[in-house]
């Protein structure tokens, strides 16, 4: 049996027909999503942090959720093995800060592409290379928000490698100074349209075209950057719901196309 170096398990361990997975930054998430959003939650692996489980979706298609750490470059290791176990879509769930004022907490955006500031994305292909989410899939995320009646916002994410100086945040930093090309960015980023802030789709967009999955990424948003730098902490188990519910209701929906 042949296990992947880094995410602890292989394709002997999944079961048939396994090709969708659920990508989060923390374990808890990923095993909550197993056991009590999905049927018959088992755990694949405990390893190096980046735990991981199976389950099952309504439609009777197993899934695994798995766990990327924070970041692109773990997420981008992760990935990569998934693609080598036979995994064909991938969906982030995460946690998000809005840029855009009517985009407040406790909603969801779901990314349509990306505004890329990461360095694992250039190993991937070049900066110009575009950033974007299945057509498909995202069609798929936002169709199940409606489905549930979830306020949800569909456009372009802005992701980062850093959480406090790539998100311009200083008050809440033990770094108040930034370099010249950070600031301000928050002001120019909400100008062009652009709707939250987080850390890993960008790279994730650029993966699943290059390598020929379908990538889509849905997120909670848990800060509003125009009130406070920092979470809401009143809503994150709110927006993290919310997220997960529609990740589940879209593949469900995508797993039954054929």
């Amino acid at each position: 049996m042949t296990r992947l170096y880094h995410i602890g398990f292989g394709v002997e361990d999944l079961a048939p027909g396994t090709t969708v997975a659920f990508l989060s930054g923390d374990p808890d998430r990923s095993e909550t999503i197993a056991t009590d959003y999905l049927a018959d939650g088992r755990e694949l692996a405990r390893h190096r942090g980046l735990d991981a489980f199976a389950g099952t979706l309504p439609s009777g298609n197993p899934v695994v959720c798995a766990t990327s750490g924070m970041g692109a470059p773990s997420m981008s290791i992760v990935v990569n093995e998934l693609v080598q176990v036979g995994i064909r879509t991938i969906i982030r769930i995460g946690t998000s800060g809005s840029i855009q004022d009517h985009v407040r907490a406790g909603s969801v955006v779901i990314g349509q592409g990306a505004l890329t500031n990461q360095g694992a994305a250039l190993d991937i292909a070049p900066t110009e290379f575009p950033s974007v989410a299945d057509p498909f899939l995202t069609v798929a995320l936002a169709d199940a928000a409606v489905r549930l009646g979830i306020d949800h916002h569909v456009g372009v994410m802005a992701s980062t490698d850093t959480f406090y100086e790539g998100q311009e945040r200083t008050e809440s930093s033990a770094n108040p100074h930034l370099v010249r090309r950070l600031r301000g960015m928050i002001d120019e980023y909400h100008d062009l349209g652009v709707l939250s802030f987080e850390m890993e789709a960008g790279t994730l967009f650029k993966m699943g075209a290059v390598y020929g999955f379908s990538a889509g990424a849905v997120v909670g948003i848990v800060a509003q950057r125009g009130l406070s730098e920092a979470p809401d902490t009143t809503i994150i188990g709110t927006a993290v719901d919310n997220a997960i519910r529609v990740a589940v209701a879209a593949a469900d929906t995508w797993s039954r196309r054929s």
